[in-house]
This record gives C-alpha cells, structure tokens and sequence, in this order.
C-alpha cells in the first residue's frame, strides 16, 4: 500500500559466536507500519525488541528476509546509501537522552544538521523546541533542566530533521510517572499533527497503552500484535505485569492508526 512506512517480511537475524556456532535471535519477523502509526514495542530482556529495533532504524542489517523502508529494498543499498537513508528518514531518542553536556538546548538539536551540512540551522533548531515546550530553555544546558525538559530536547533534536519515523529506546525510563505521560502525550501529538511514525520500546503496561498499536516480543518473536490501549487497560486493572504473556483471546490482527 502507497501509506506502508516500513515493510519486514521473515526477517532473521542470527550471530557468530566463536567460529562455527550460530546464534539466531530473530525467528522470521513480519512487521508492517504505516504513516502516523504509534507502536508500543514490548517484551521482556533478551526478546529480540533491541536488535529488531536496530535493524529497523538501519543501525543493523539482518541474515534473512527482506526489509523495504519507504519504498526501498534496503538490502540492495551499501554502508554510505544506509547512512544517508537513516539519516534522511529517522529521528532518534534514547533512555538517556545523549545530551552533550556543555552544549546548550538550542546546540543540542542543531547538532544532527551540522552534521548534515543544513545552512538554517538555528531557525529549525528554535522552531523544534518551540515545538516541544522549550522556547524559554533553549539556552540553558542540560544541568540545568529536568529530566522531562532534556528528554524534550532529546525530542526536539530527532524532530529537527524531519523525520518520516521516529525510533524511541525505553523514552521515560529515567522519568517519574506525571513527567513519562507528559512525554507520551508530546509523541502522540506528533503522530497526530505531523503524521509521524513513532515505535518505541517499554517494559511497562501504563506506558505502552498510550499507543495505538501494542506488539509484543518474545524470544525473538511477535507473538502479539493489534493490542490496543482498552486492552491494555483491562491488564493494568487485573495487575498483569507487563512482560507476562498475553491470554490467547486478545492477540489480534495489527490494529490500523
């Protein structure tokens, strides 16, 4: 379909460890996404959410399978094509926020464009953390800001380049819970109001029923995907953790939007 943002069909992903034994920690992954989706990737540690995570954003190739982003067989492209693309296509927010320290909020987002060699720098920069609720911080330095003011510029910074889809890592991990929902709403506007893909990774129930689509790992495996927000609920209330696996009843097809 002309909206499909990403396609993984039998995606495998296996490594070497030693010289001959083989480790596969992908098992044939399908996955389909479209334009202004908003997926809650779960799963408990060793679940395959970190490796398929990076081969989606282009940080990893896989051993099997066939993966197309916006149209293209990436498979085909070489290591300086791949960069391009990921650096093109994908915005970027990890747990940790990757803030520079002495670097102001305003630096820290136009960094990603130095990088690209983009002339308007500061007025994108000043126009993303606009954006994100940040115009009066934008000279301040990390210490001096929250931790949900620097996720926000961690936000800002993968905004700054207009991306197609953004990939977020545990995103309110190191946040308390009023901060993590603000942070969740902040994405589901962009989804919104921007059309942007947003897949991000969380261990928590109360976090990924903020998403629209819920697609749960185990083993290096889907074995759920369509879970939506009511559903999620509906585990919270029965204090379901929420790596435990899922009653049969509710696994679904992939819920659109």
């Amino acid at each position: 379909m002309a909206d499909e943002i990403l396609v993984l069909d039998q995606v495998r992903k296996a490594y070497n460890v030693g010289t001959s034994v083989e480790t596969e920690v992908l098992h044939g992954i399908d996955l389909v996404m479209r334009r202004g989706q908003f997926l809650a990737l779960m799963g408990p540690s060793g679940s395959g959410k970190s490796t398929l995570m990076n081969i989606i954003g282009l940080m990893d190739r896989p051993t099997g399978g066939r993966y197309h982003l916006d149209g293209i067989d990436v498979g085909k492209l070489g290591d300086d094509e791949l960069s391009r693309l990921r650096g093109r296509l994908f915005g970027f927010v990890f747990q940790s926020y990757n803030l520079v320290p002495r670097l102001t909020a305003l630096e820290q987002v136009e960094l990603p464009l130095v990088y690209q060699g983009v002339t308007n720098r500061r007025k994108r920069a000043i126009a993303a953390l606009r954006q994100v609720g940040l115009a009066e911080r934008m000279n301040h330095r990390p210490t001096q800001l929250s931790g949900g003011q620097q996720q926000r510029v961690a936000i800002a910074r993968s905004l700054v380049v207009s991306p197609r889809v953004i990939l977020a890592d545990e995103p309110t991990g190191a946040l308390d819970t009023q901060t993590s929902h603000e942070v969740m709403a902040l994405f589901a506007a962009l989804v919104d109001e921007r059309d942007i893909t947003v897949i991000f990774v969380t261990h928590e129930f109360d976090v990924a029923q903020h998403a629209r689509r819920i697609v749960r790992m185990s083993d290096g495996r889907v074995v759920e995907d369509g879970v939506t927000a009511d559903v999620v609920a509906r585990r919270l209330a029965a204090g379901v953790p929420g790596v435990m696996p899922a009653p049969a009843s509710v696994t679904g097809q992939a819920a659109a939007g």
